[in-house]
This record gives structure tokens, sequence and C-alpha cells, in this order.
């Protein structure tokens, strides 16, 4: 009984750690892009970004079961997994001023992240509707950083 209670408290501070760090990385990434002019700018894109993966995680302590902590597990490791990928720009931002590095960075980082949640779903057994959520969420956010942070579209 004690062993497990150890495991699951050191299941549950390895997805505290990875979603926190994933979201400080994400910051770091829209504070040192000079494509944002203004701080609620910057806090709006954070703010999006962190709300697919708080539907997902506030979903699988809802619904799922027995595969709950593996499934937020697994999801944390890739959402700090996709944010990694950011750091090269992150820090380099200082003396490359480059859209195109901005957004090779960010596709590269979703697209990483598409595969590992696929993966990610597949490894533990969820239903796939969870991948096919994700992606709604994801979509959506994408549409509102175009729309209500860039106001490009």
């Amino acid at each position: 009984m004690i062993e497990y209670k150890t495991n699951k408290l050191t299941t549950l501070v390895f997805i505290a750690f990875g979603f926190a760090a994933s979201t400080l990385i994400t910051w770091l990434f829209i504070d040192n892009s000079y494509l944002y002019t203004s701080t609620n700018q910057k806090l709006l894109s954070c703010g999006i970004a962190g709300a697919k993966w708080t539907i997902q995680i506030i979903a699988a302590i809802i619904i799922l079961k027995e595969k709950k902590l593996m499934f937020l597990k697994k999801i944390s490791l890739t959402c700090l997994a996709g944010s990694v990928v950011l750091l090269p720009y992150v820090l380099s931002s200082a003396n490359i001023k480059s859209e195109k590095f901005f957004l090779v960075s960010l596709i590269t980082s979703v697209l990483f992240m598409i595969i590992s949640y696929y993966r990610s779903v597949k490894n533990v057994g969820v239903n796939m509707n969870w991948f096919y959520g994700w992606l709604v969420c994801l979509g959506i956010a994408i549409l509102l950083q175009l729309t209500i942070v860039f106001q490009f579209l």
C-alpha cells in the first residue's frame, strides 16, 4: 500500500512538473518573440496555448478511471517535449529576429505534439476520441491565436 501511494505521488509530481515546465518554456517562447507587441497579447497567447491542455487534463480526471494517471503522464511528456522543441528559438531570439524561424519552430513543435499525442493515446489504450478531441482543441486554439491574438484572419 505504501509503495502504491509513493508511485502515485511520484507520478503526480512528474505530471505537474511536465506541464509546469512546458508552461514556462512556452512563456519564454512567447516573451522572446518580437511578434507580440503587448503583455496582454502574450498572456492571451499563453492562456490559449494552455487551455487545450487544461481541457484534456480536466476531462481525463473526470472520465478516465484506471488509465487516468498513465494517460496524464504521457500527455504531460508530450506537452513538455513539444515545448522543448521551441528552445532553440528561445535561446537564439536575442540574436535572430526572424518570422520564419518563429514559424518553423512553432510548426515543428505542433507537428511533434500531434504525433506524440497520437502515440500516447495508442500506447495507453484509451479511445481514439481523445486524440480527435485534442485535435479539435488544437484547431480552435490555432484559430483563436490567428484571430484574437494576431488579428490575422
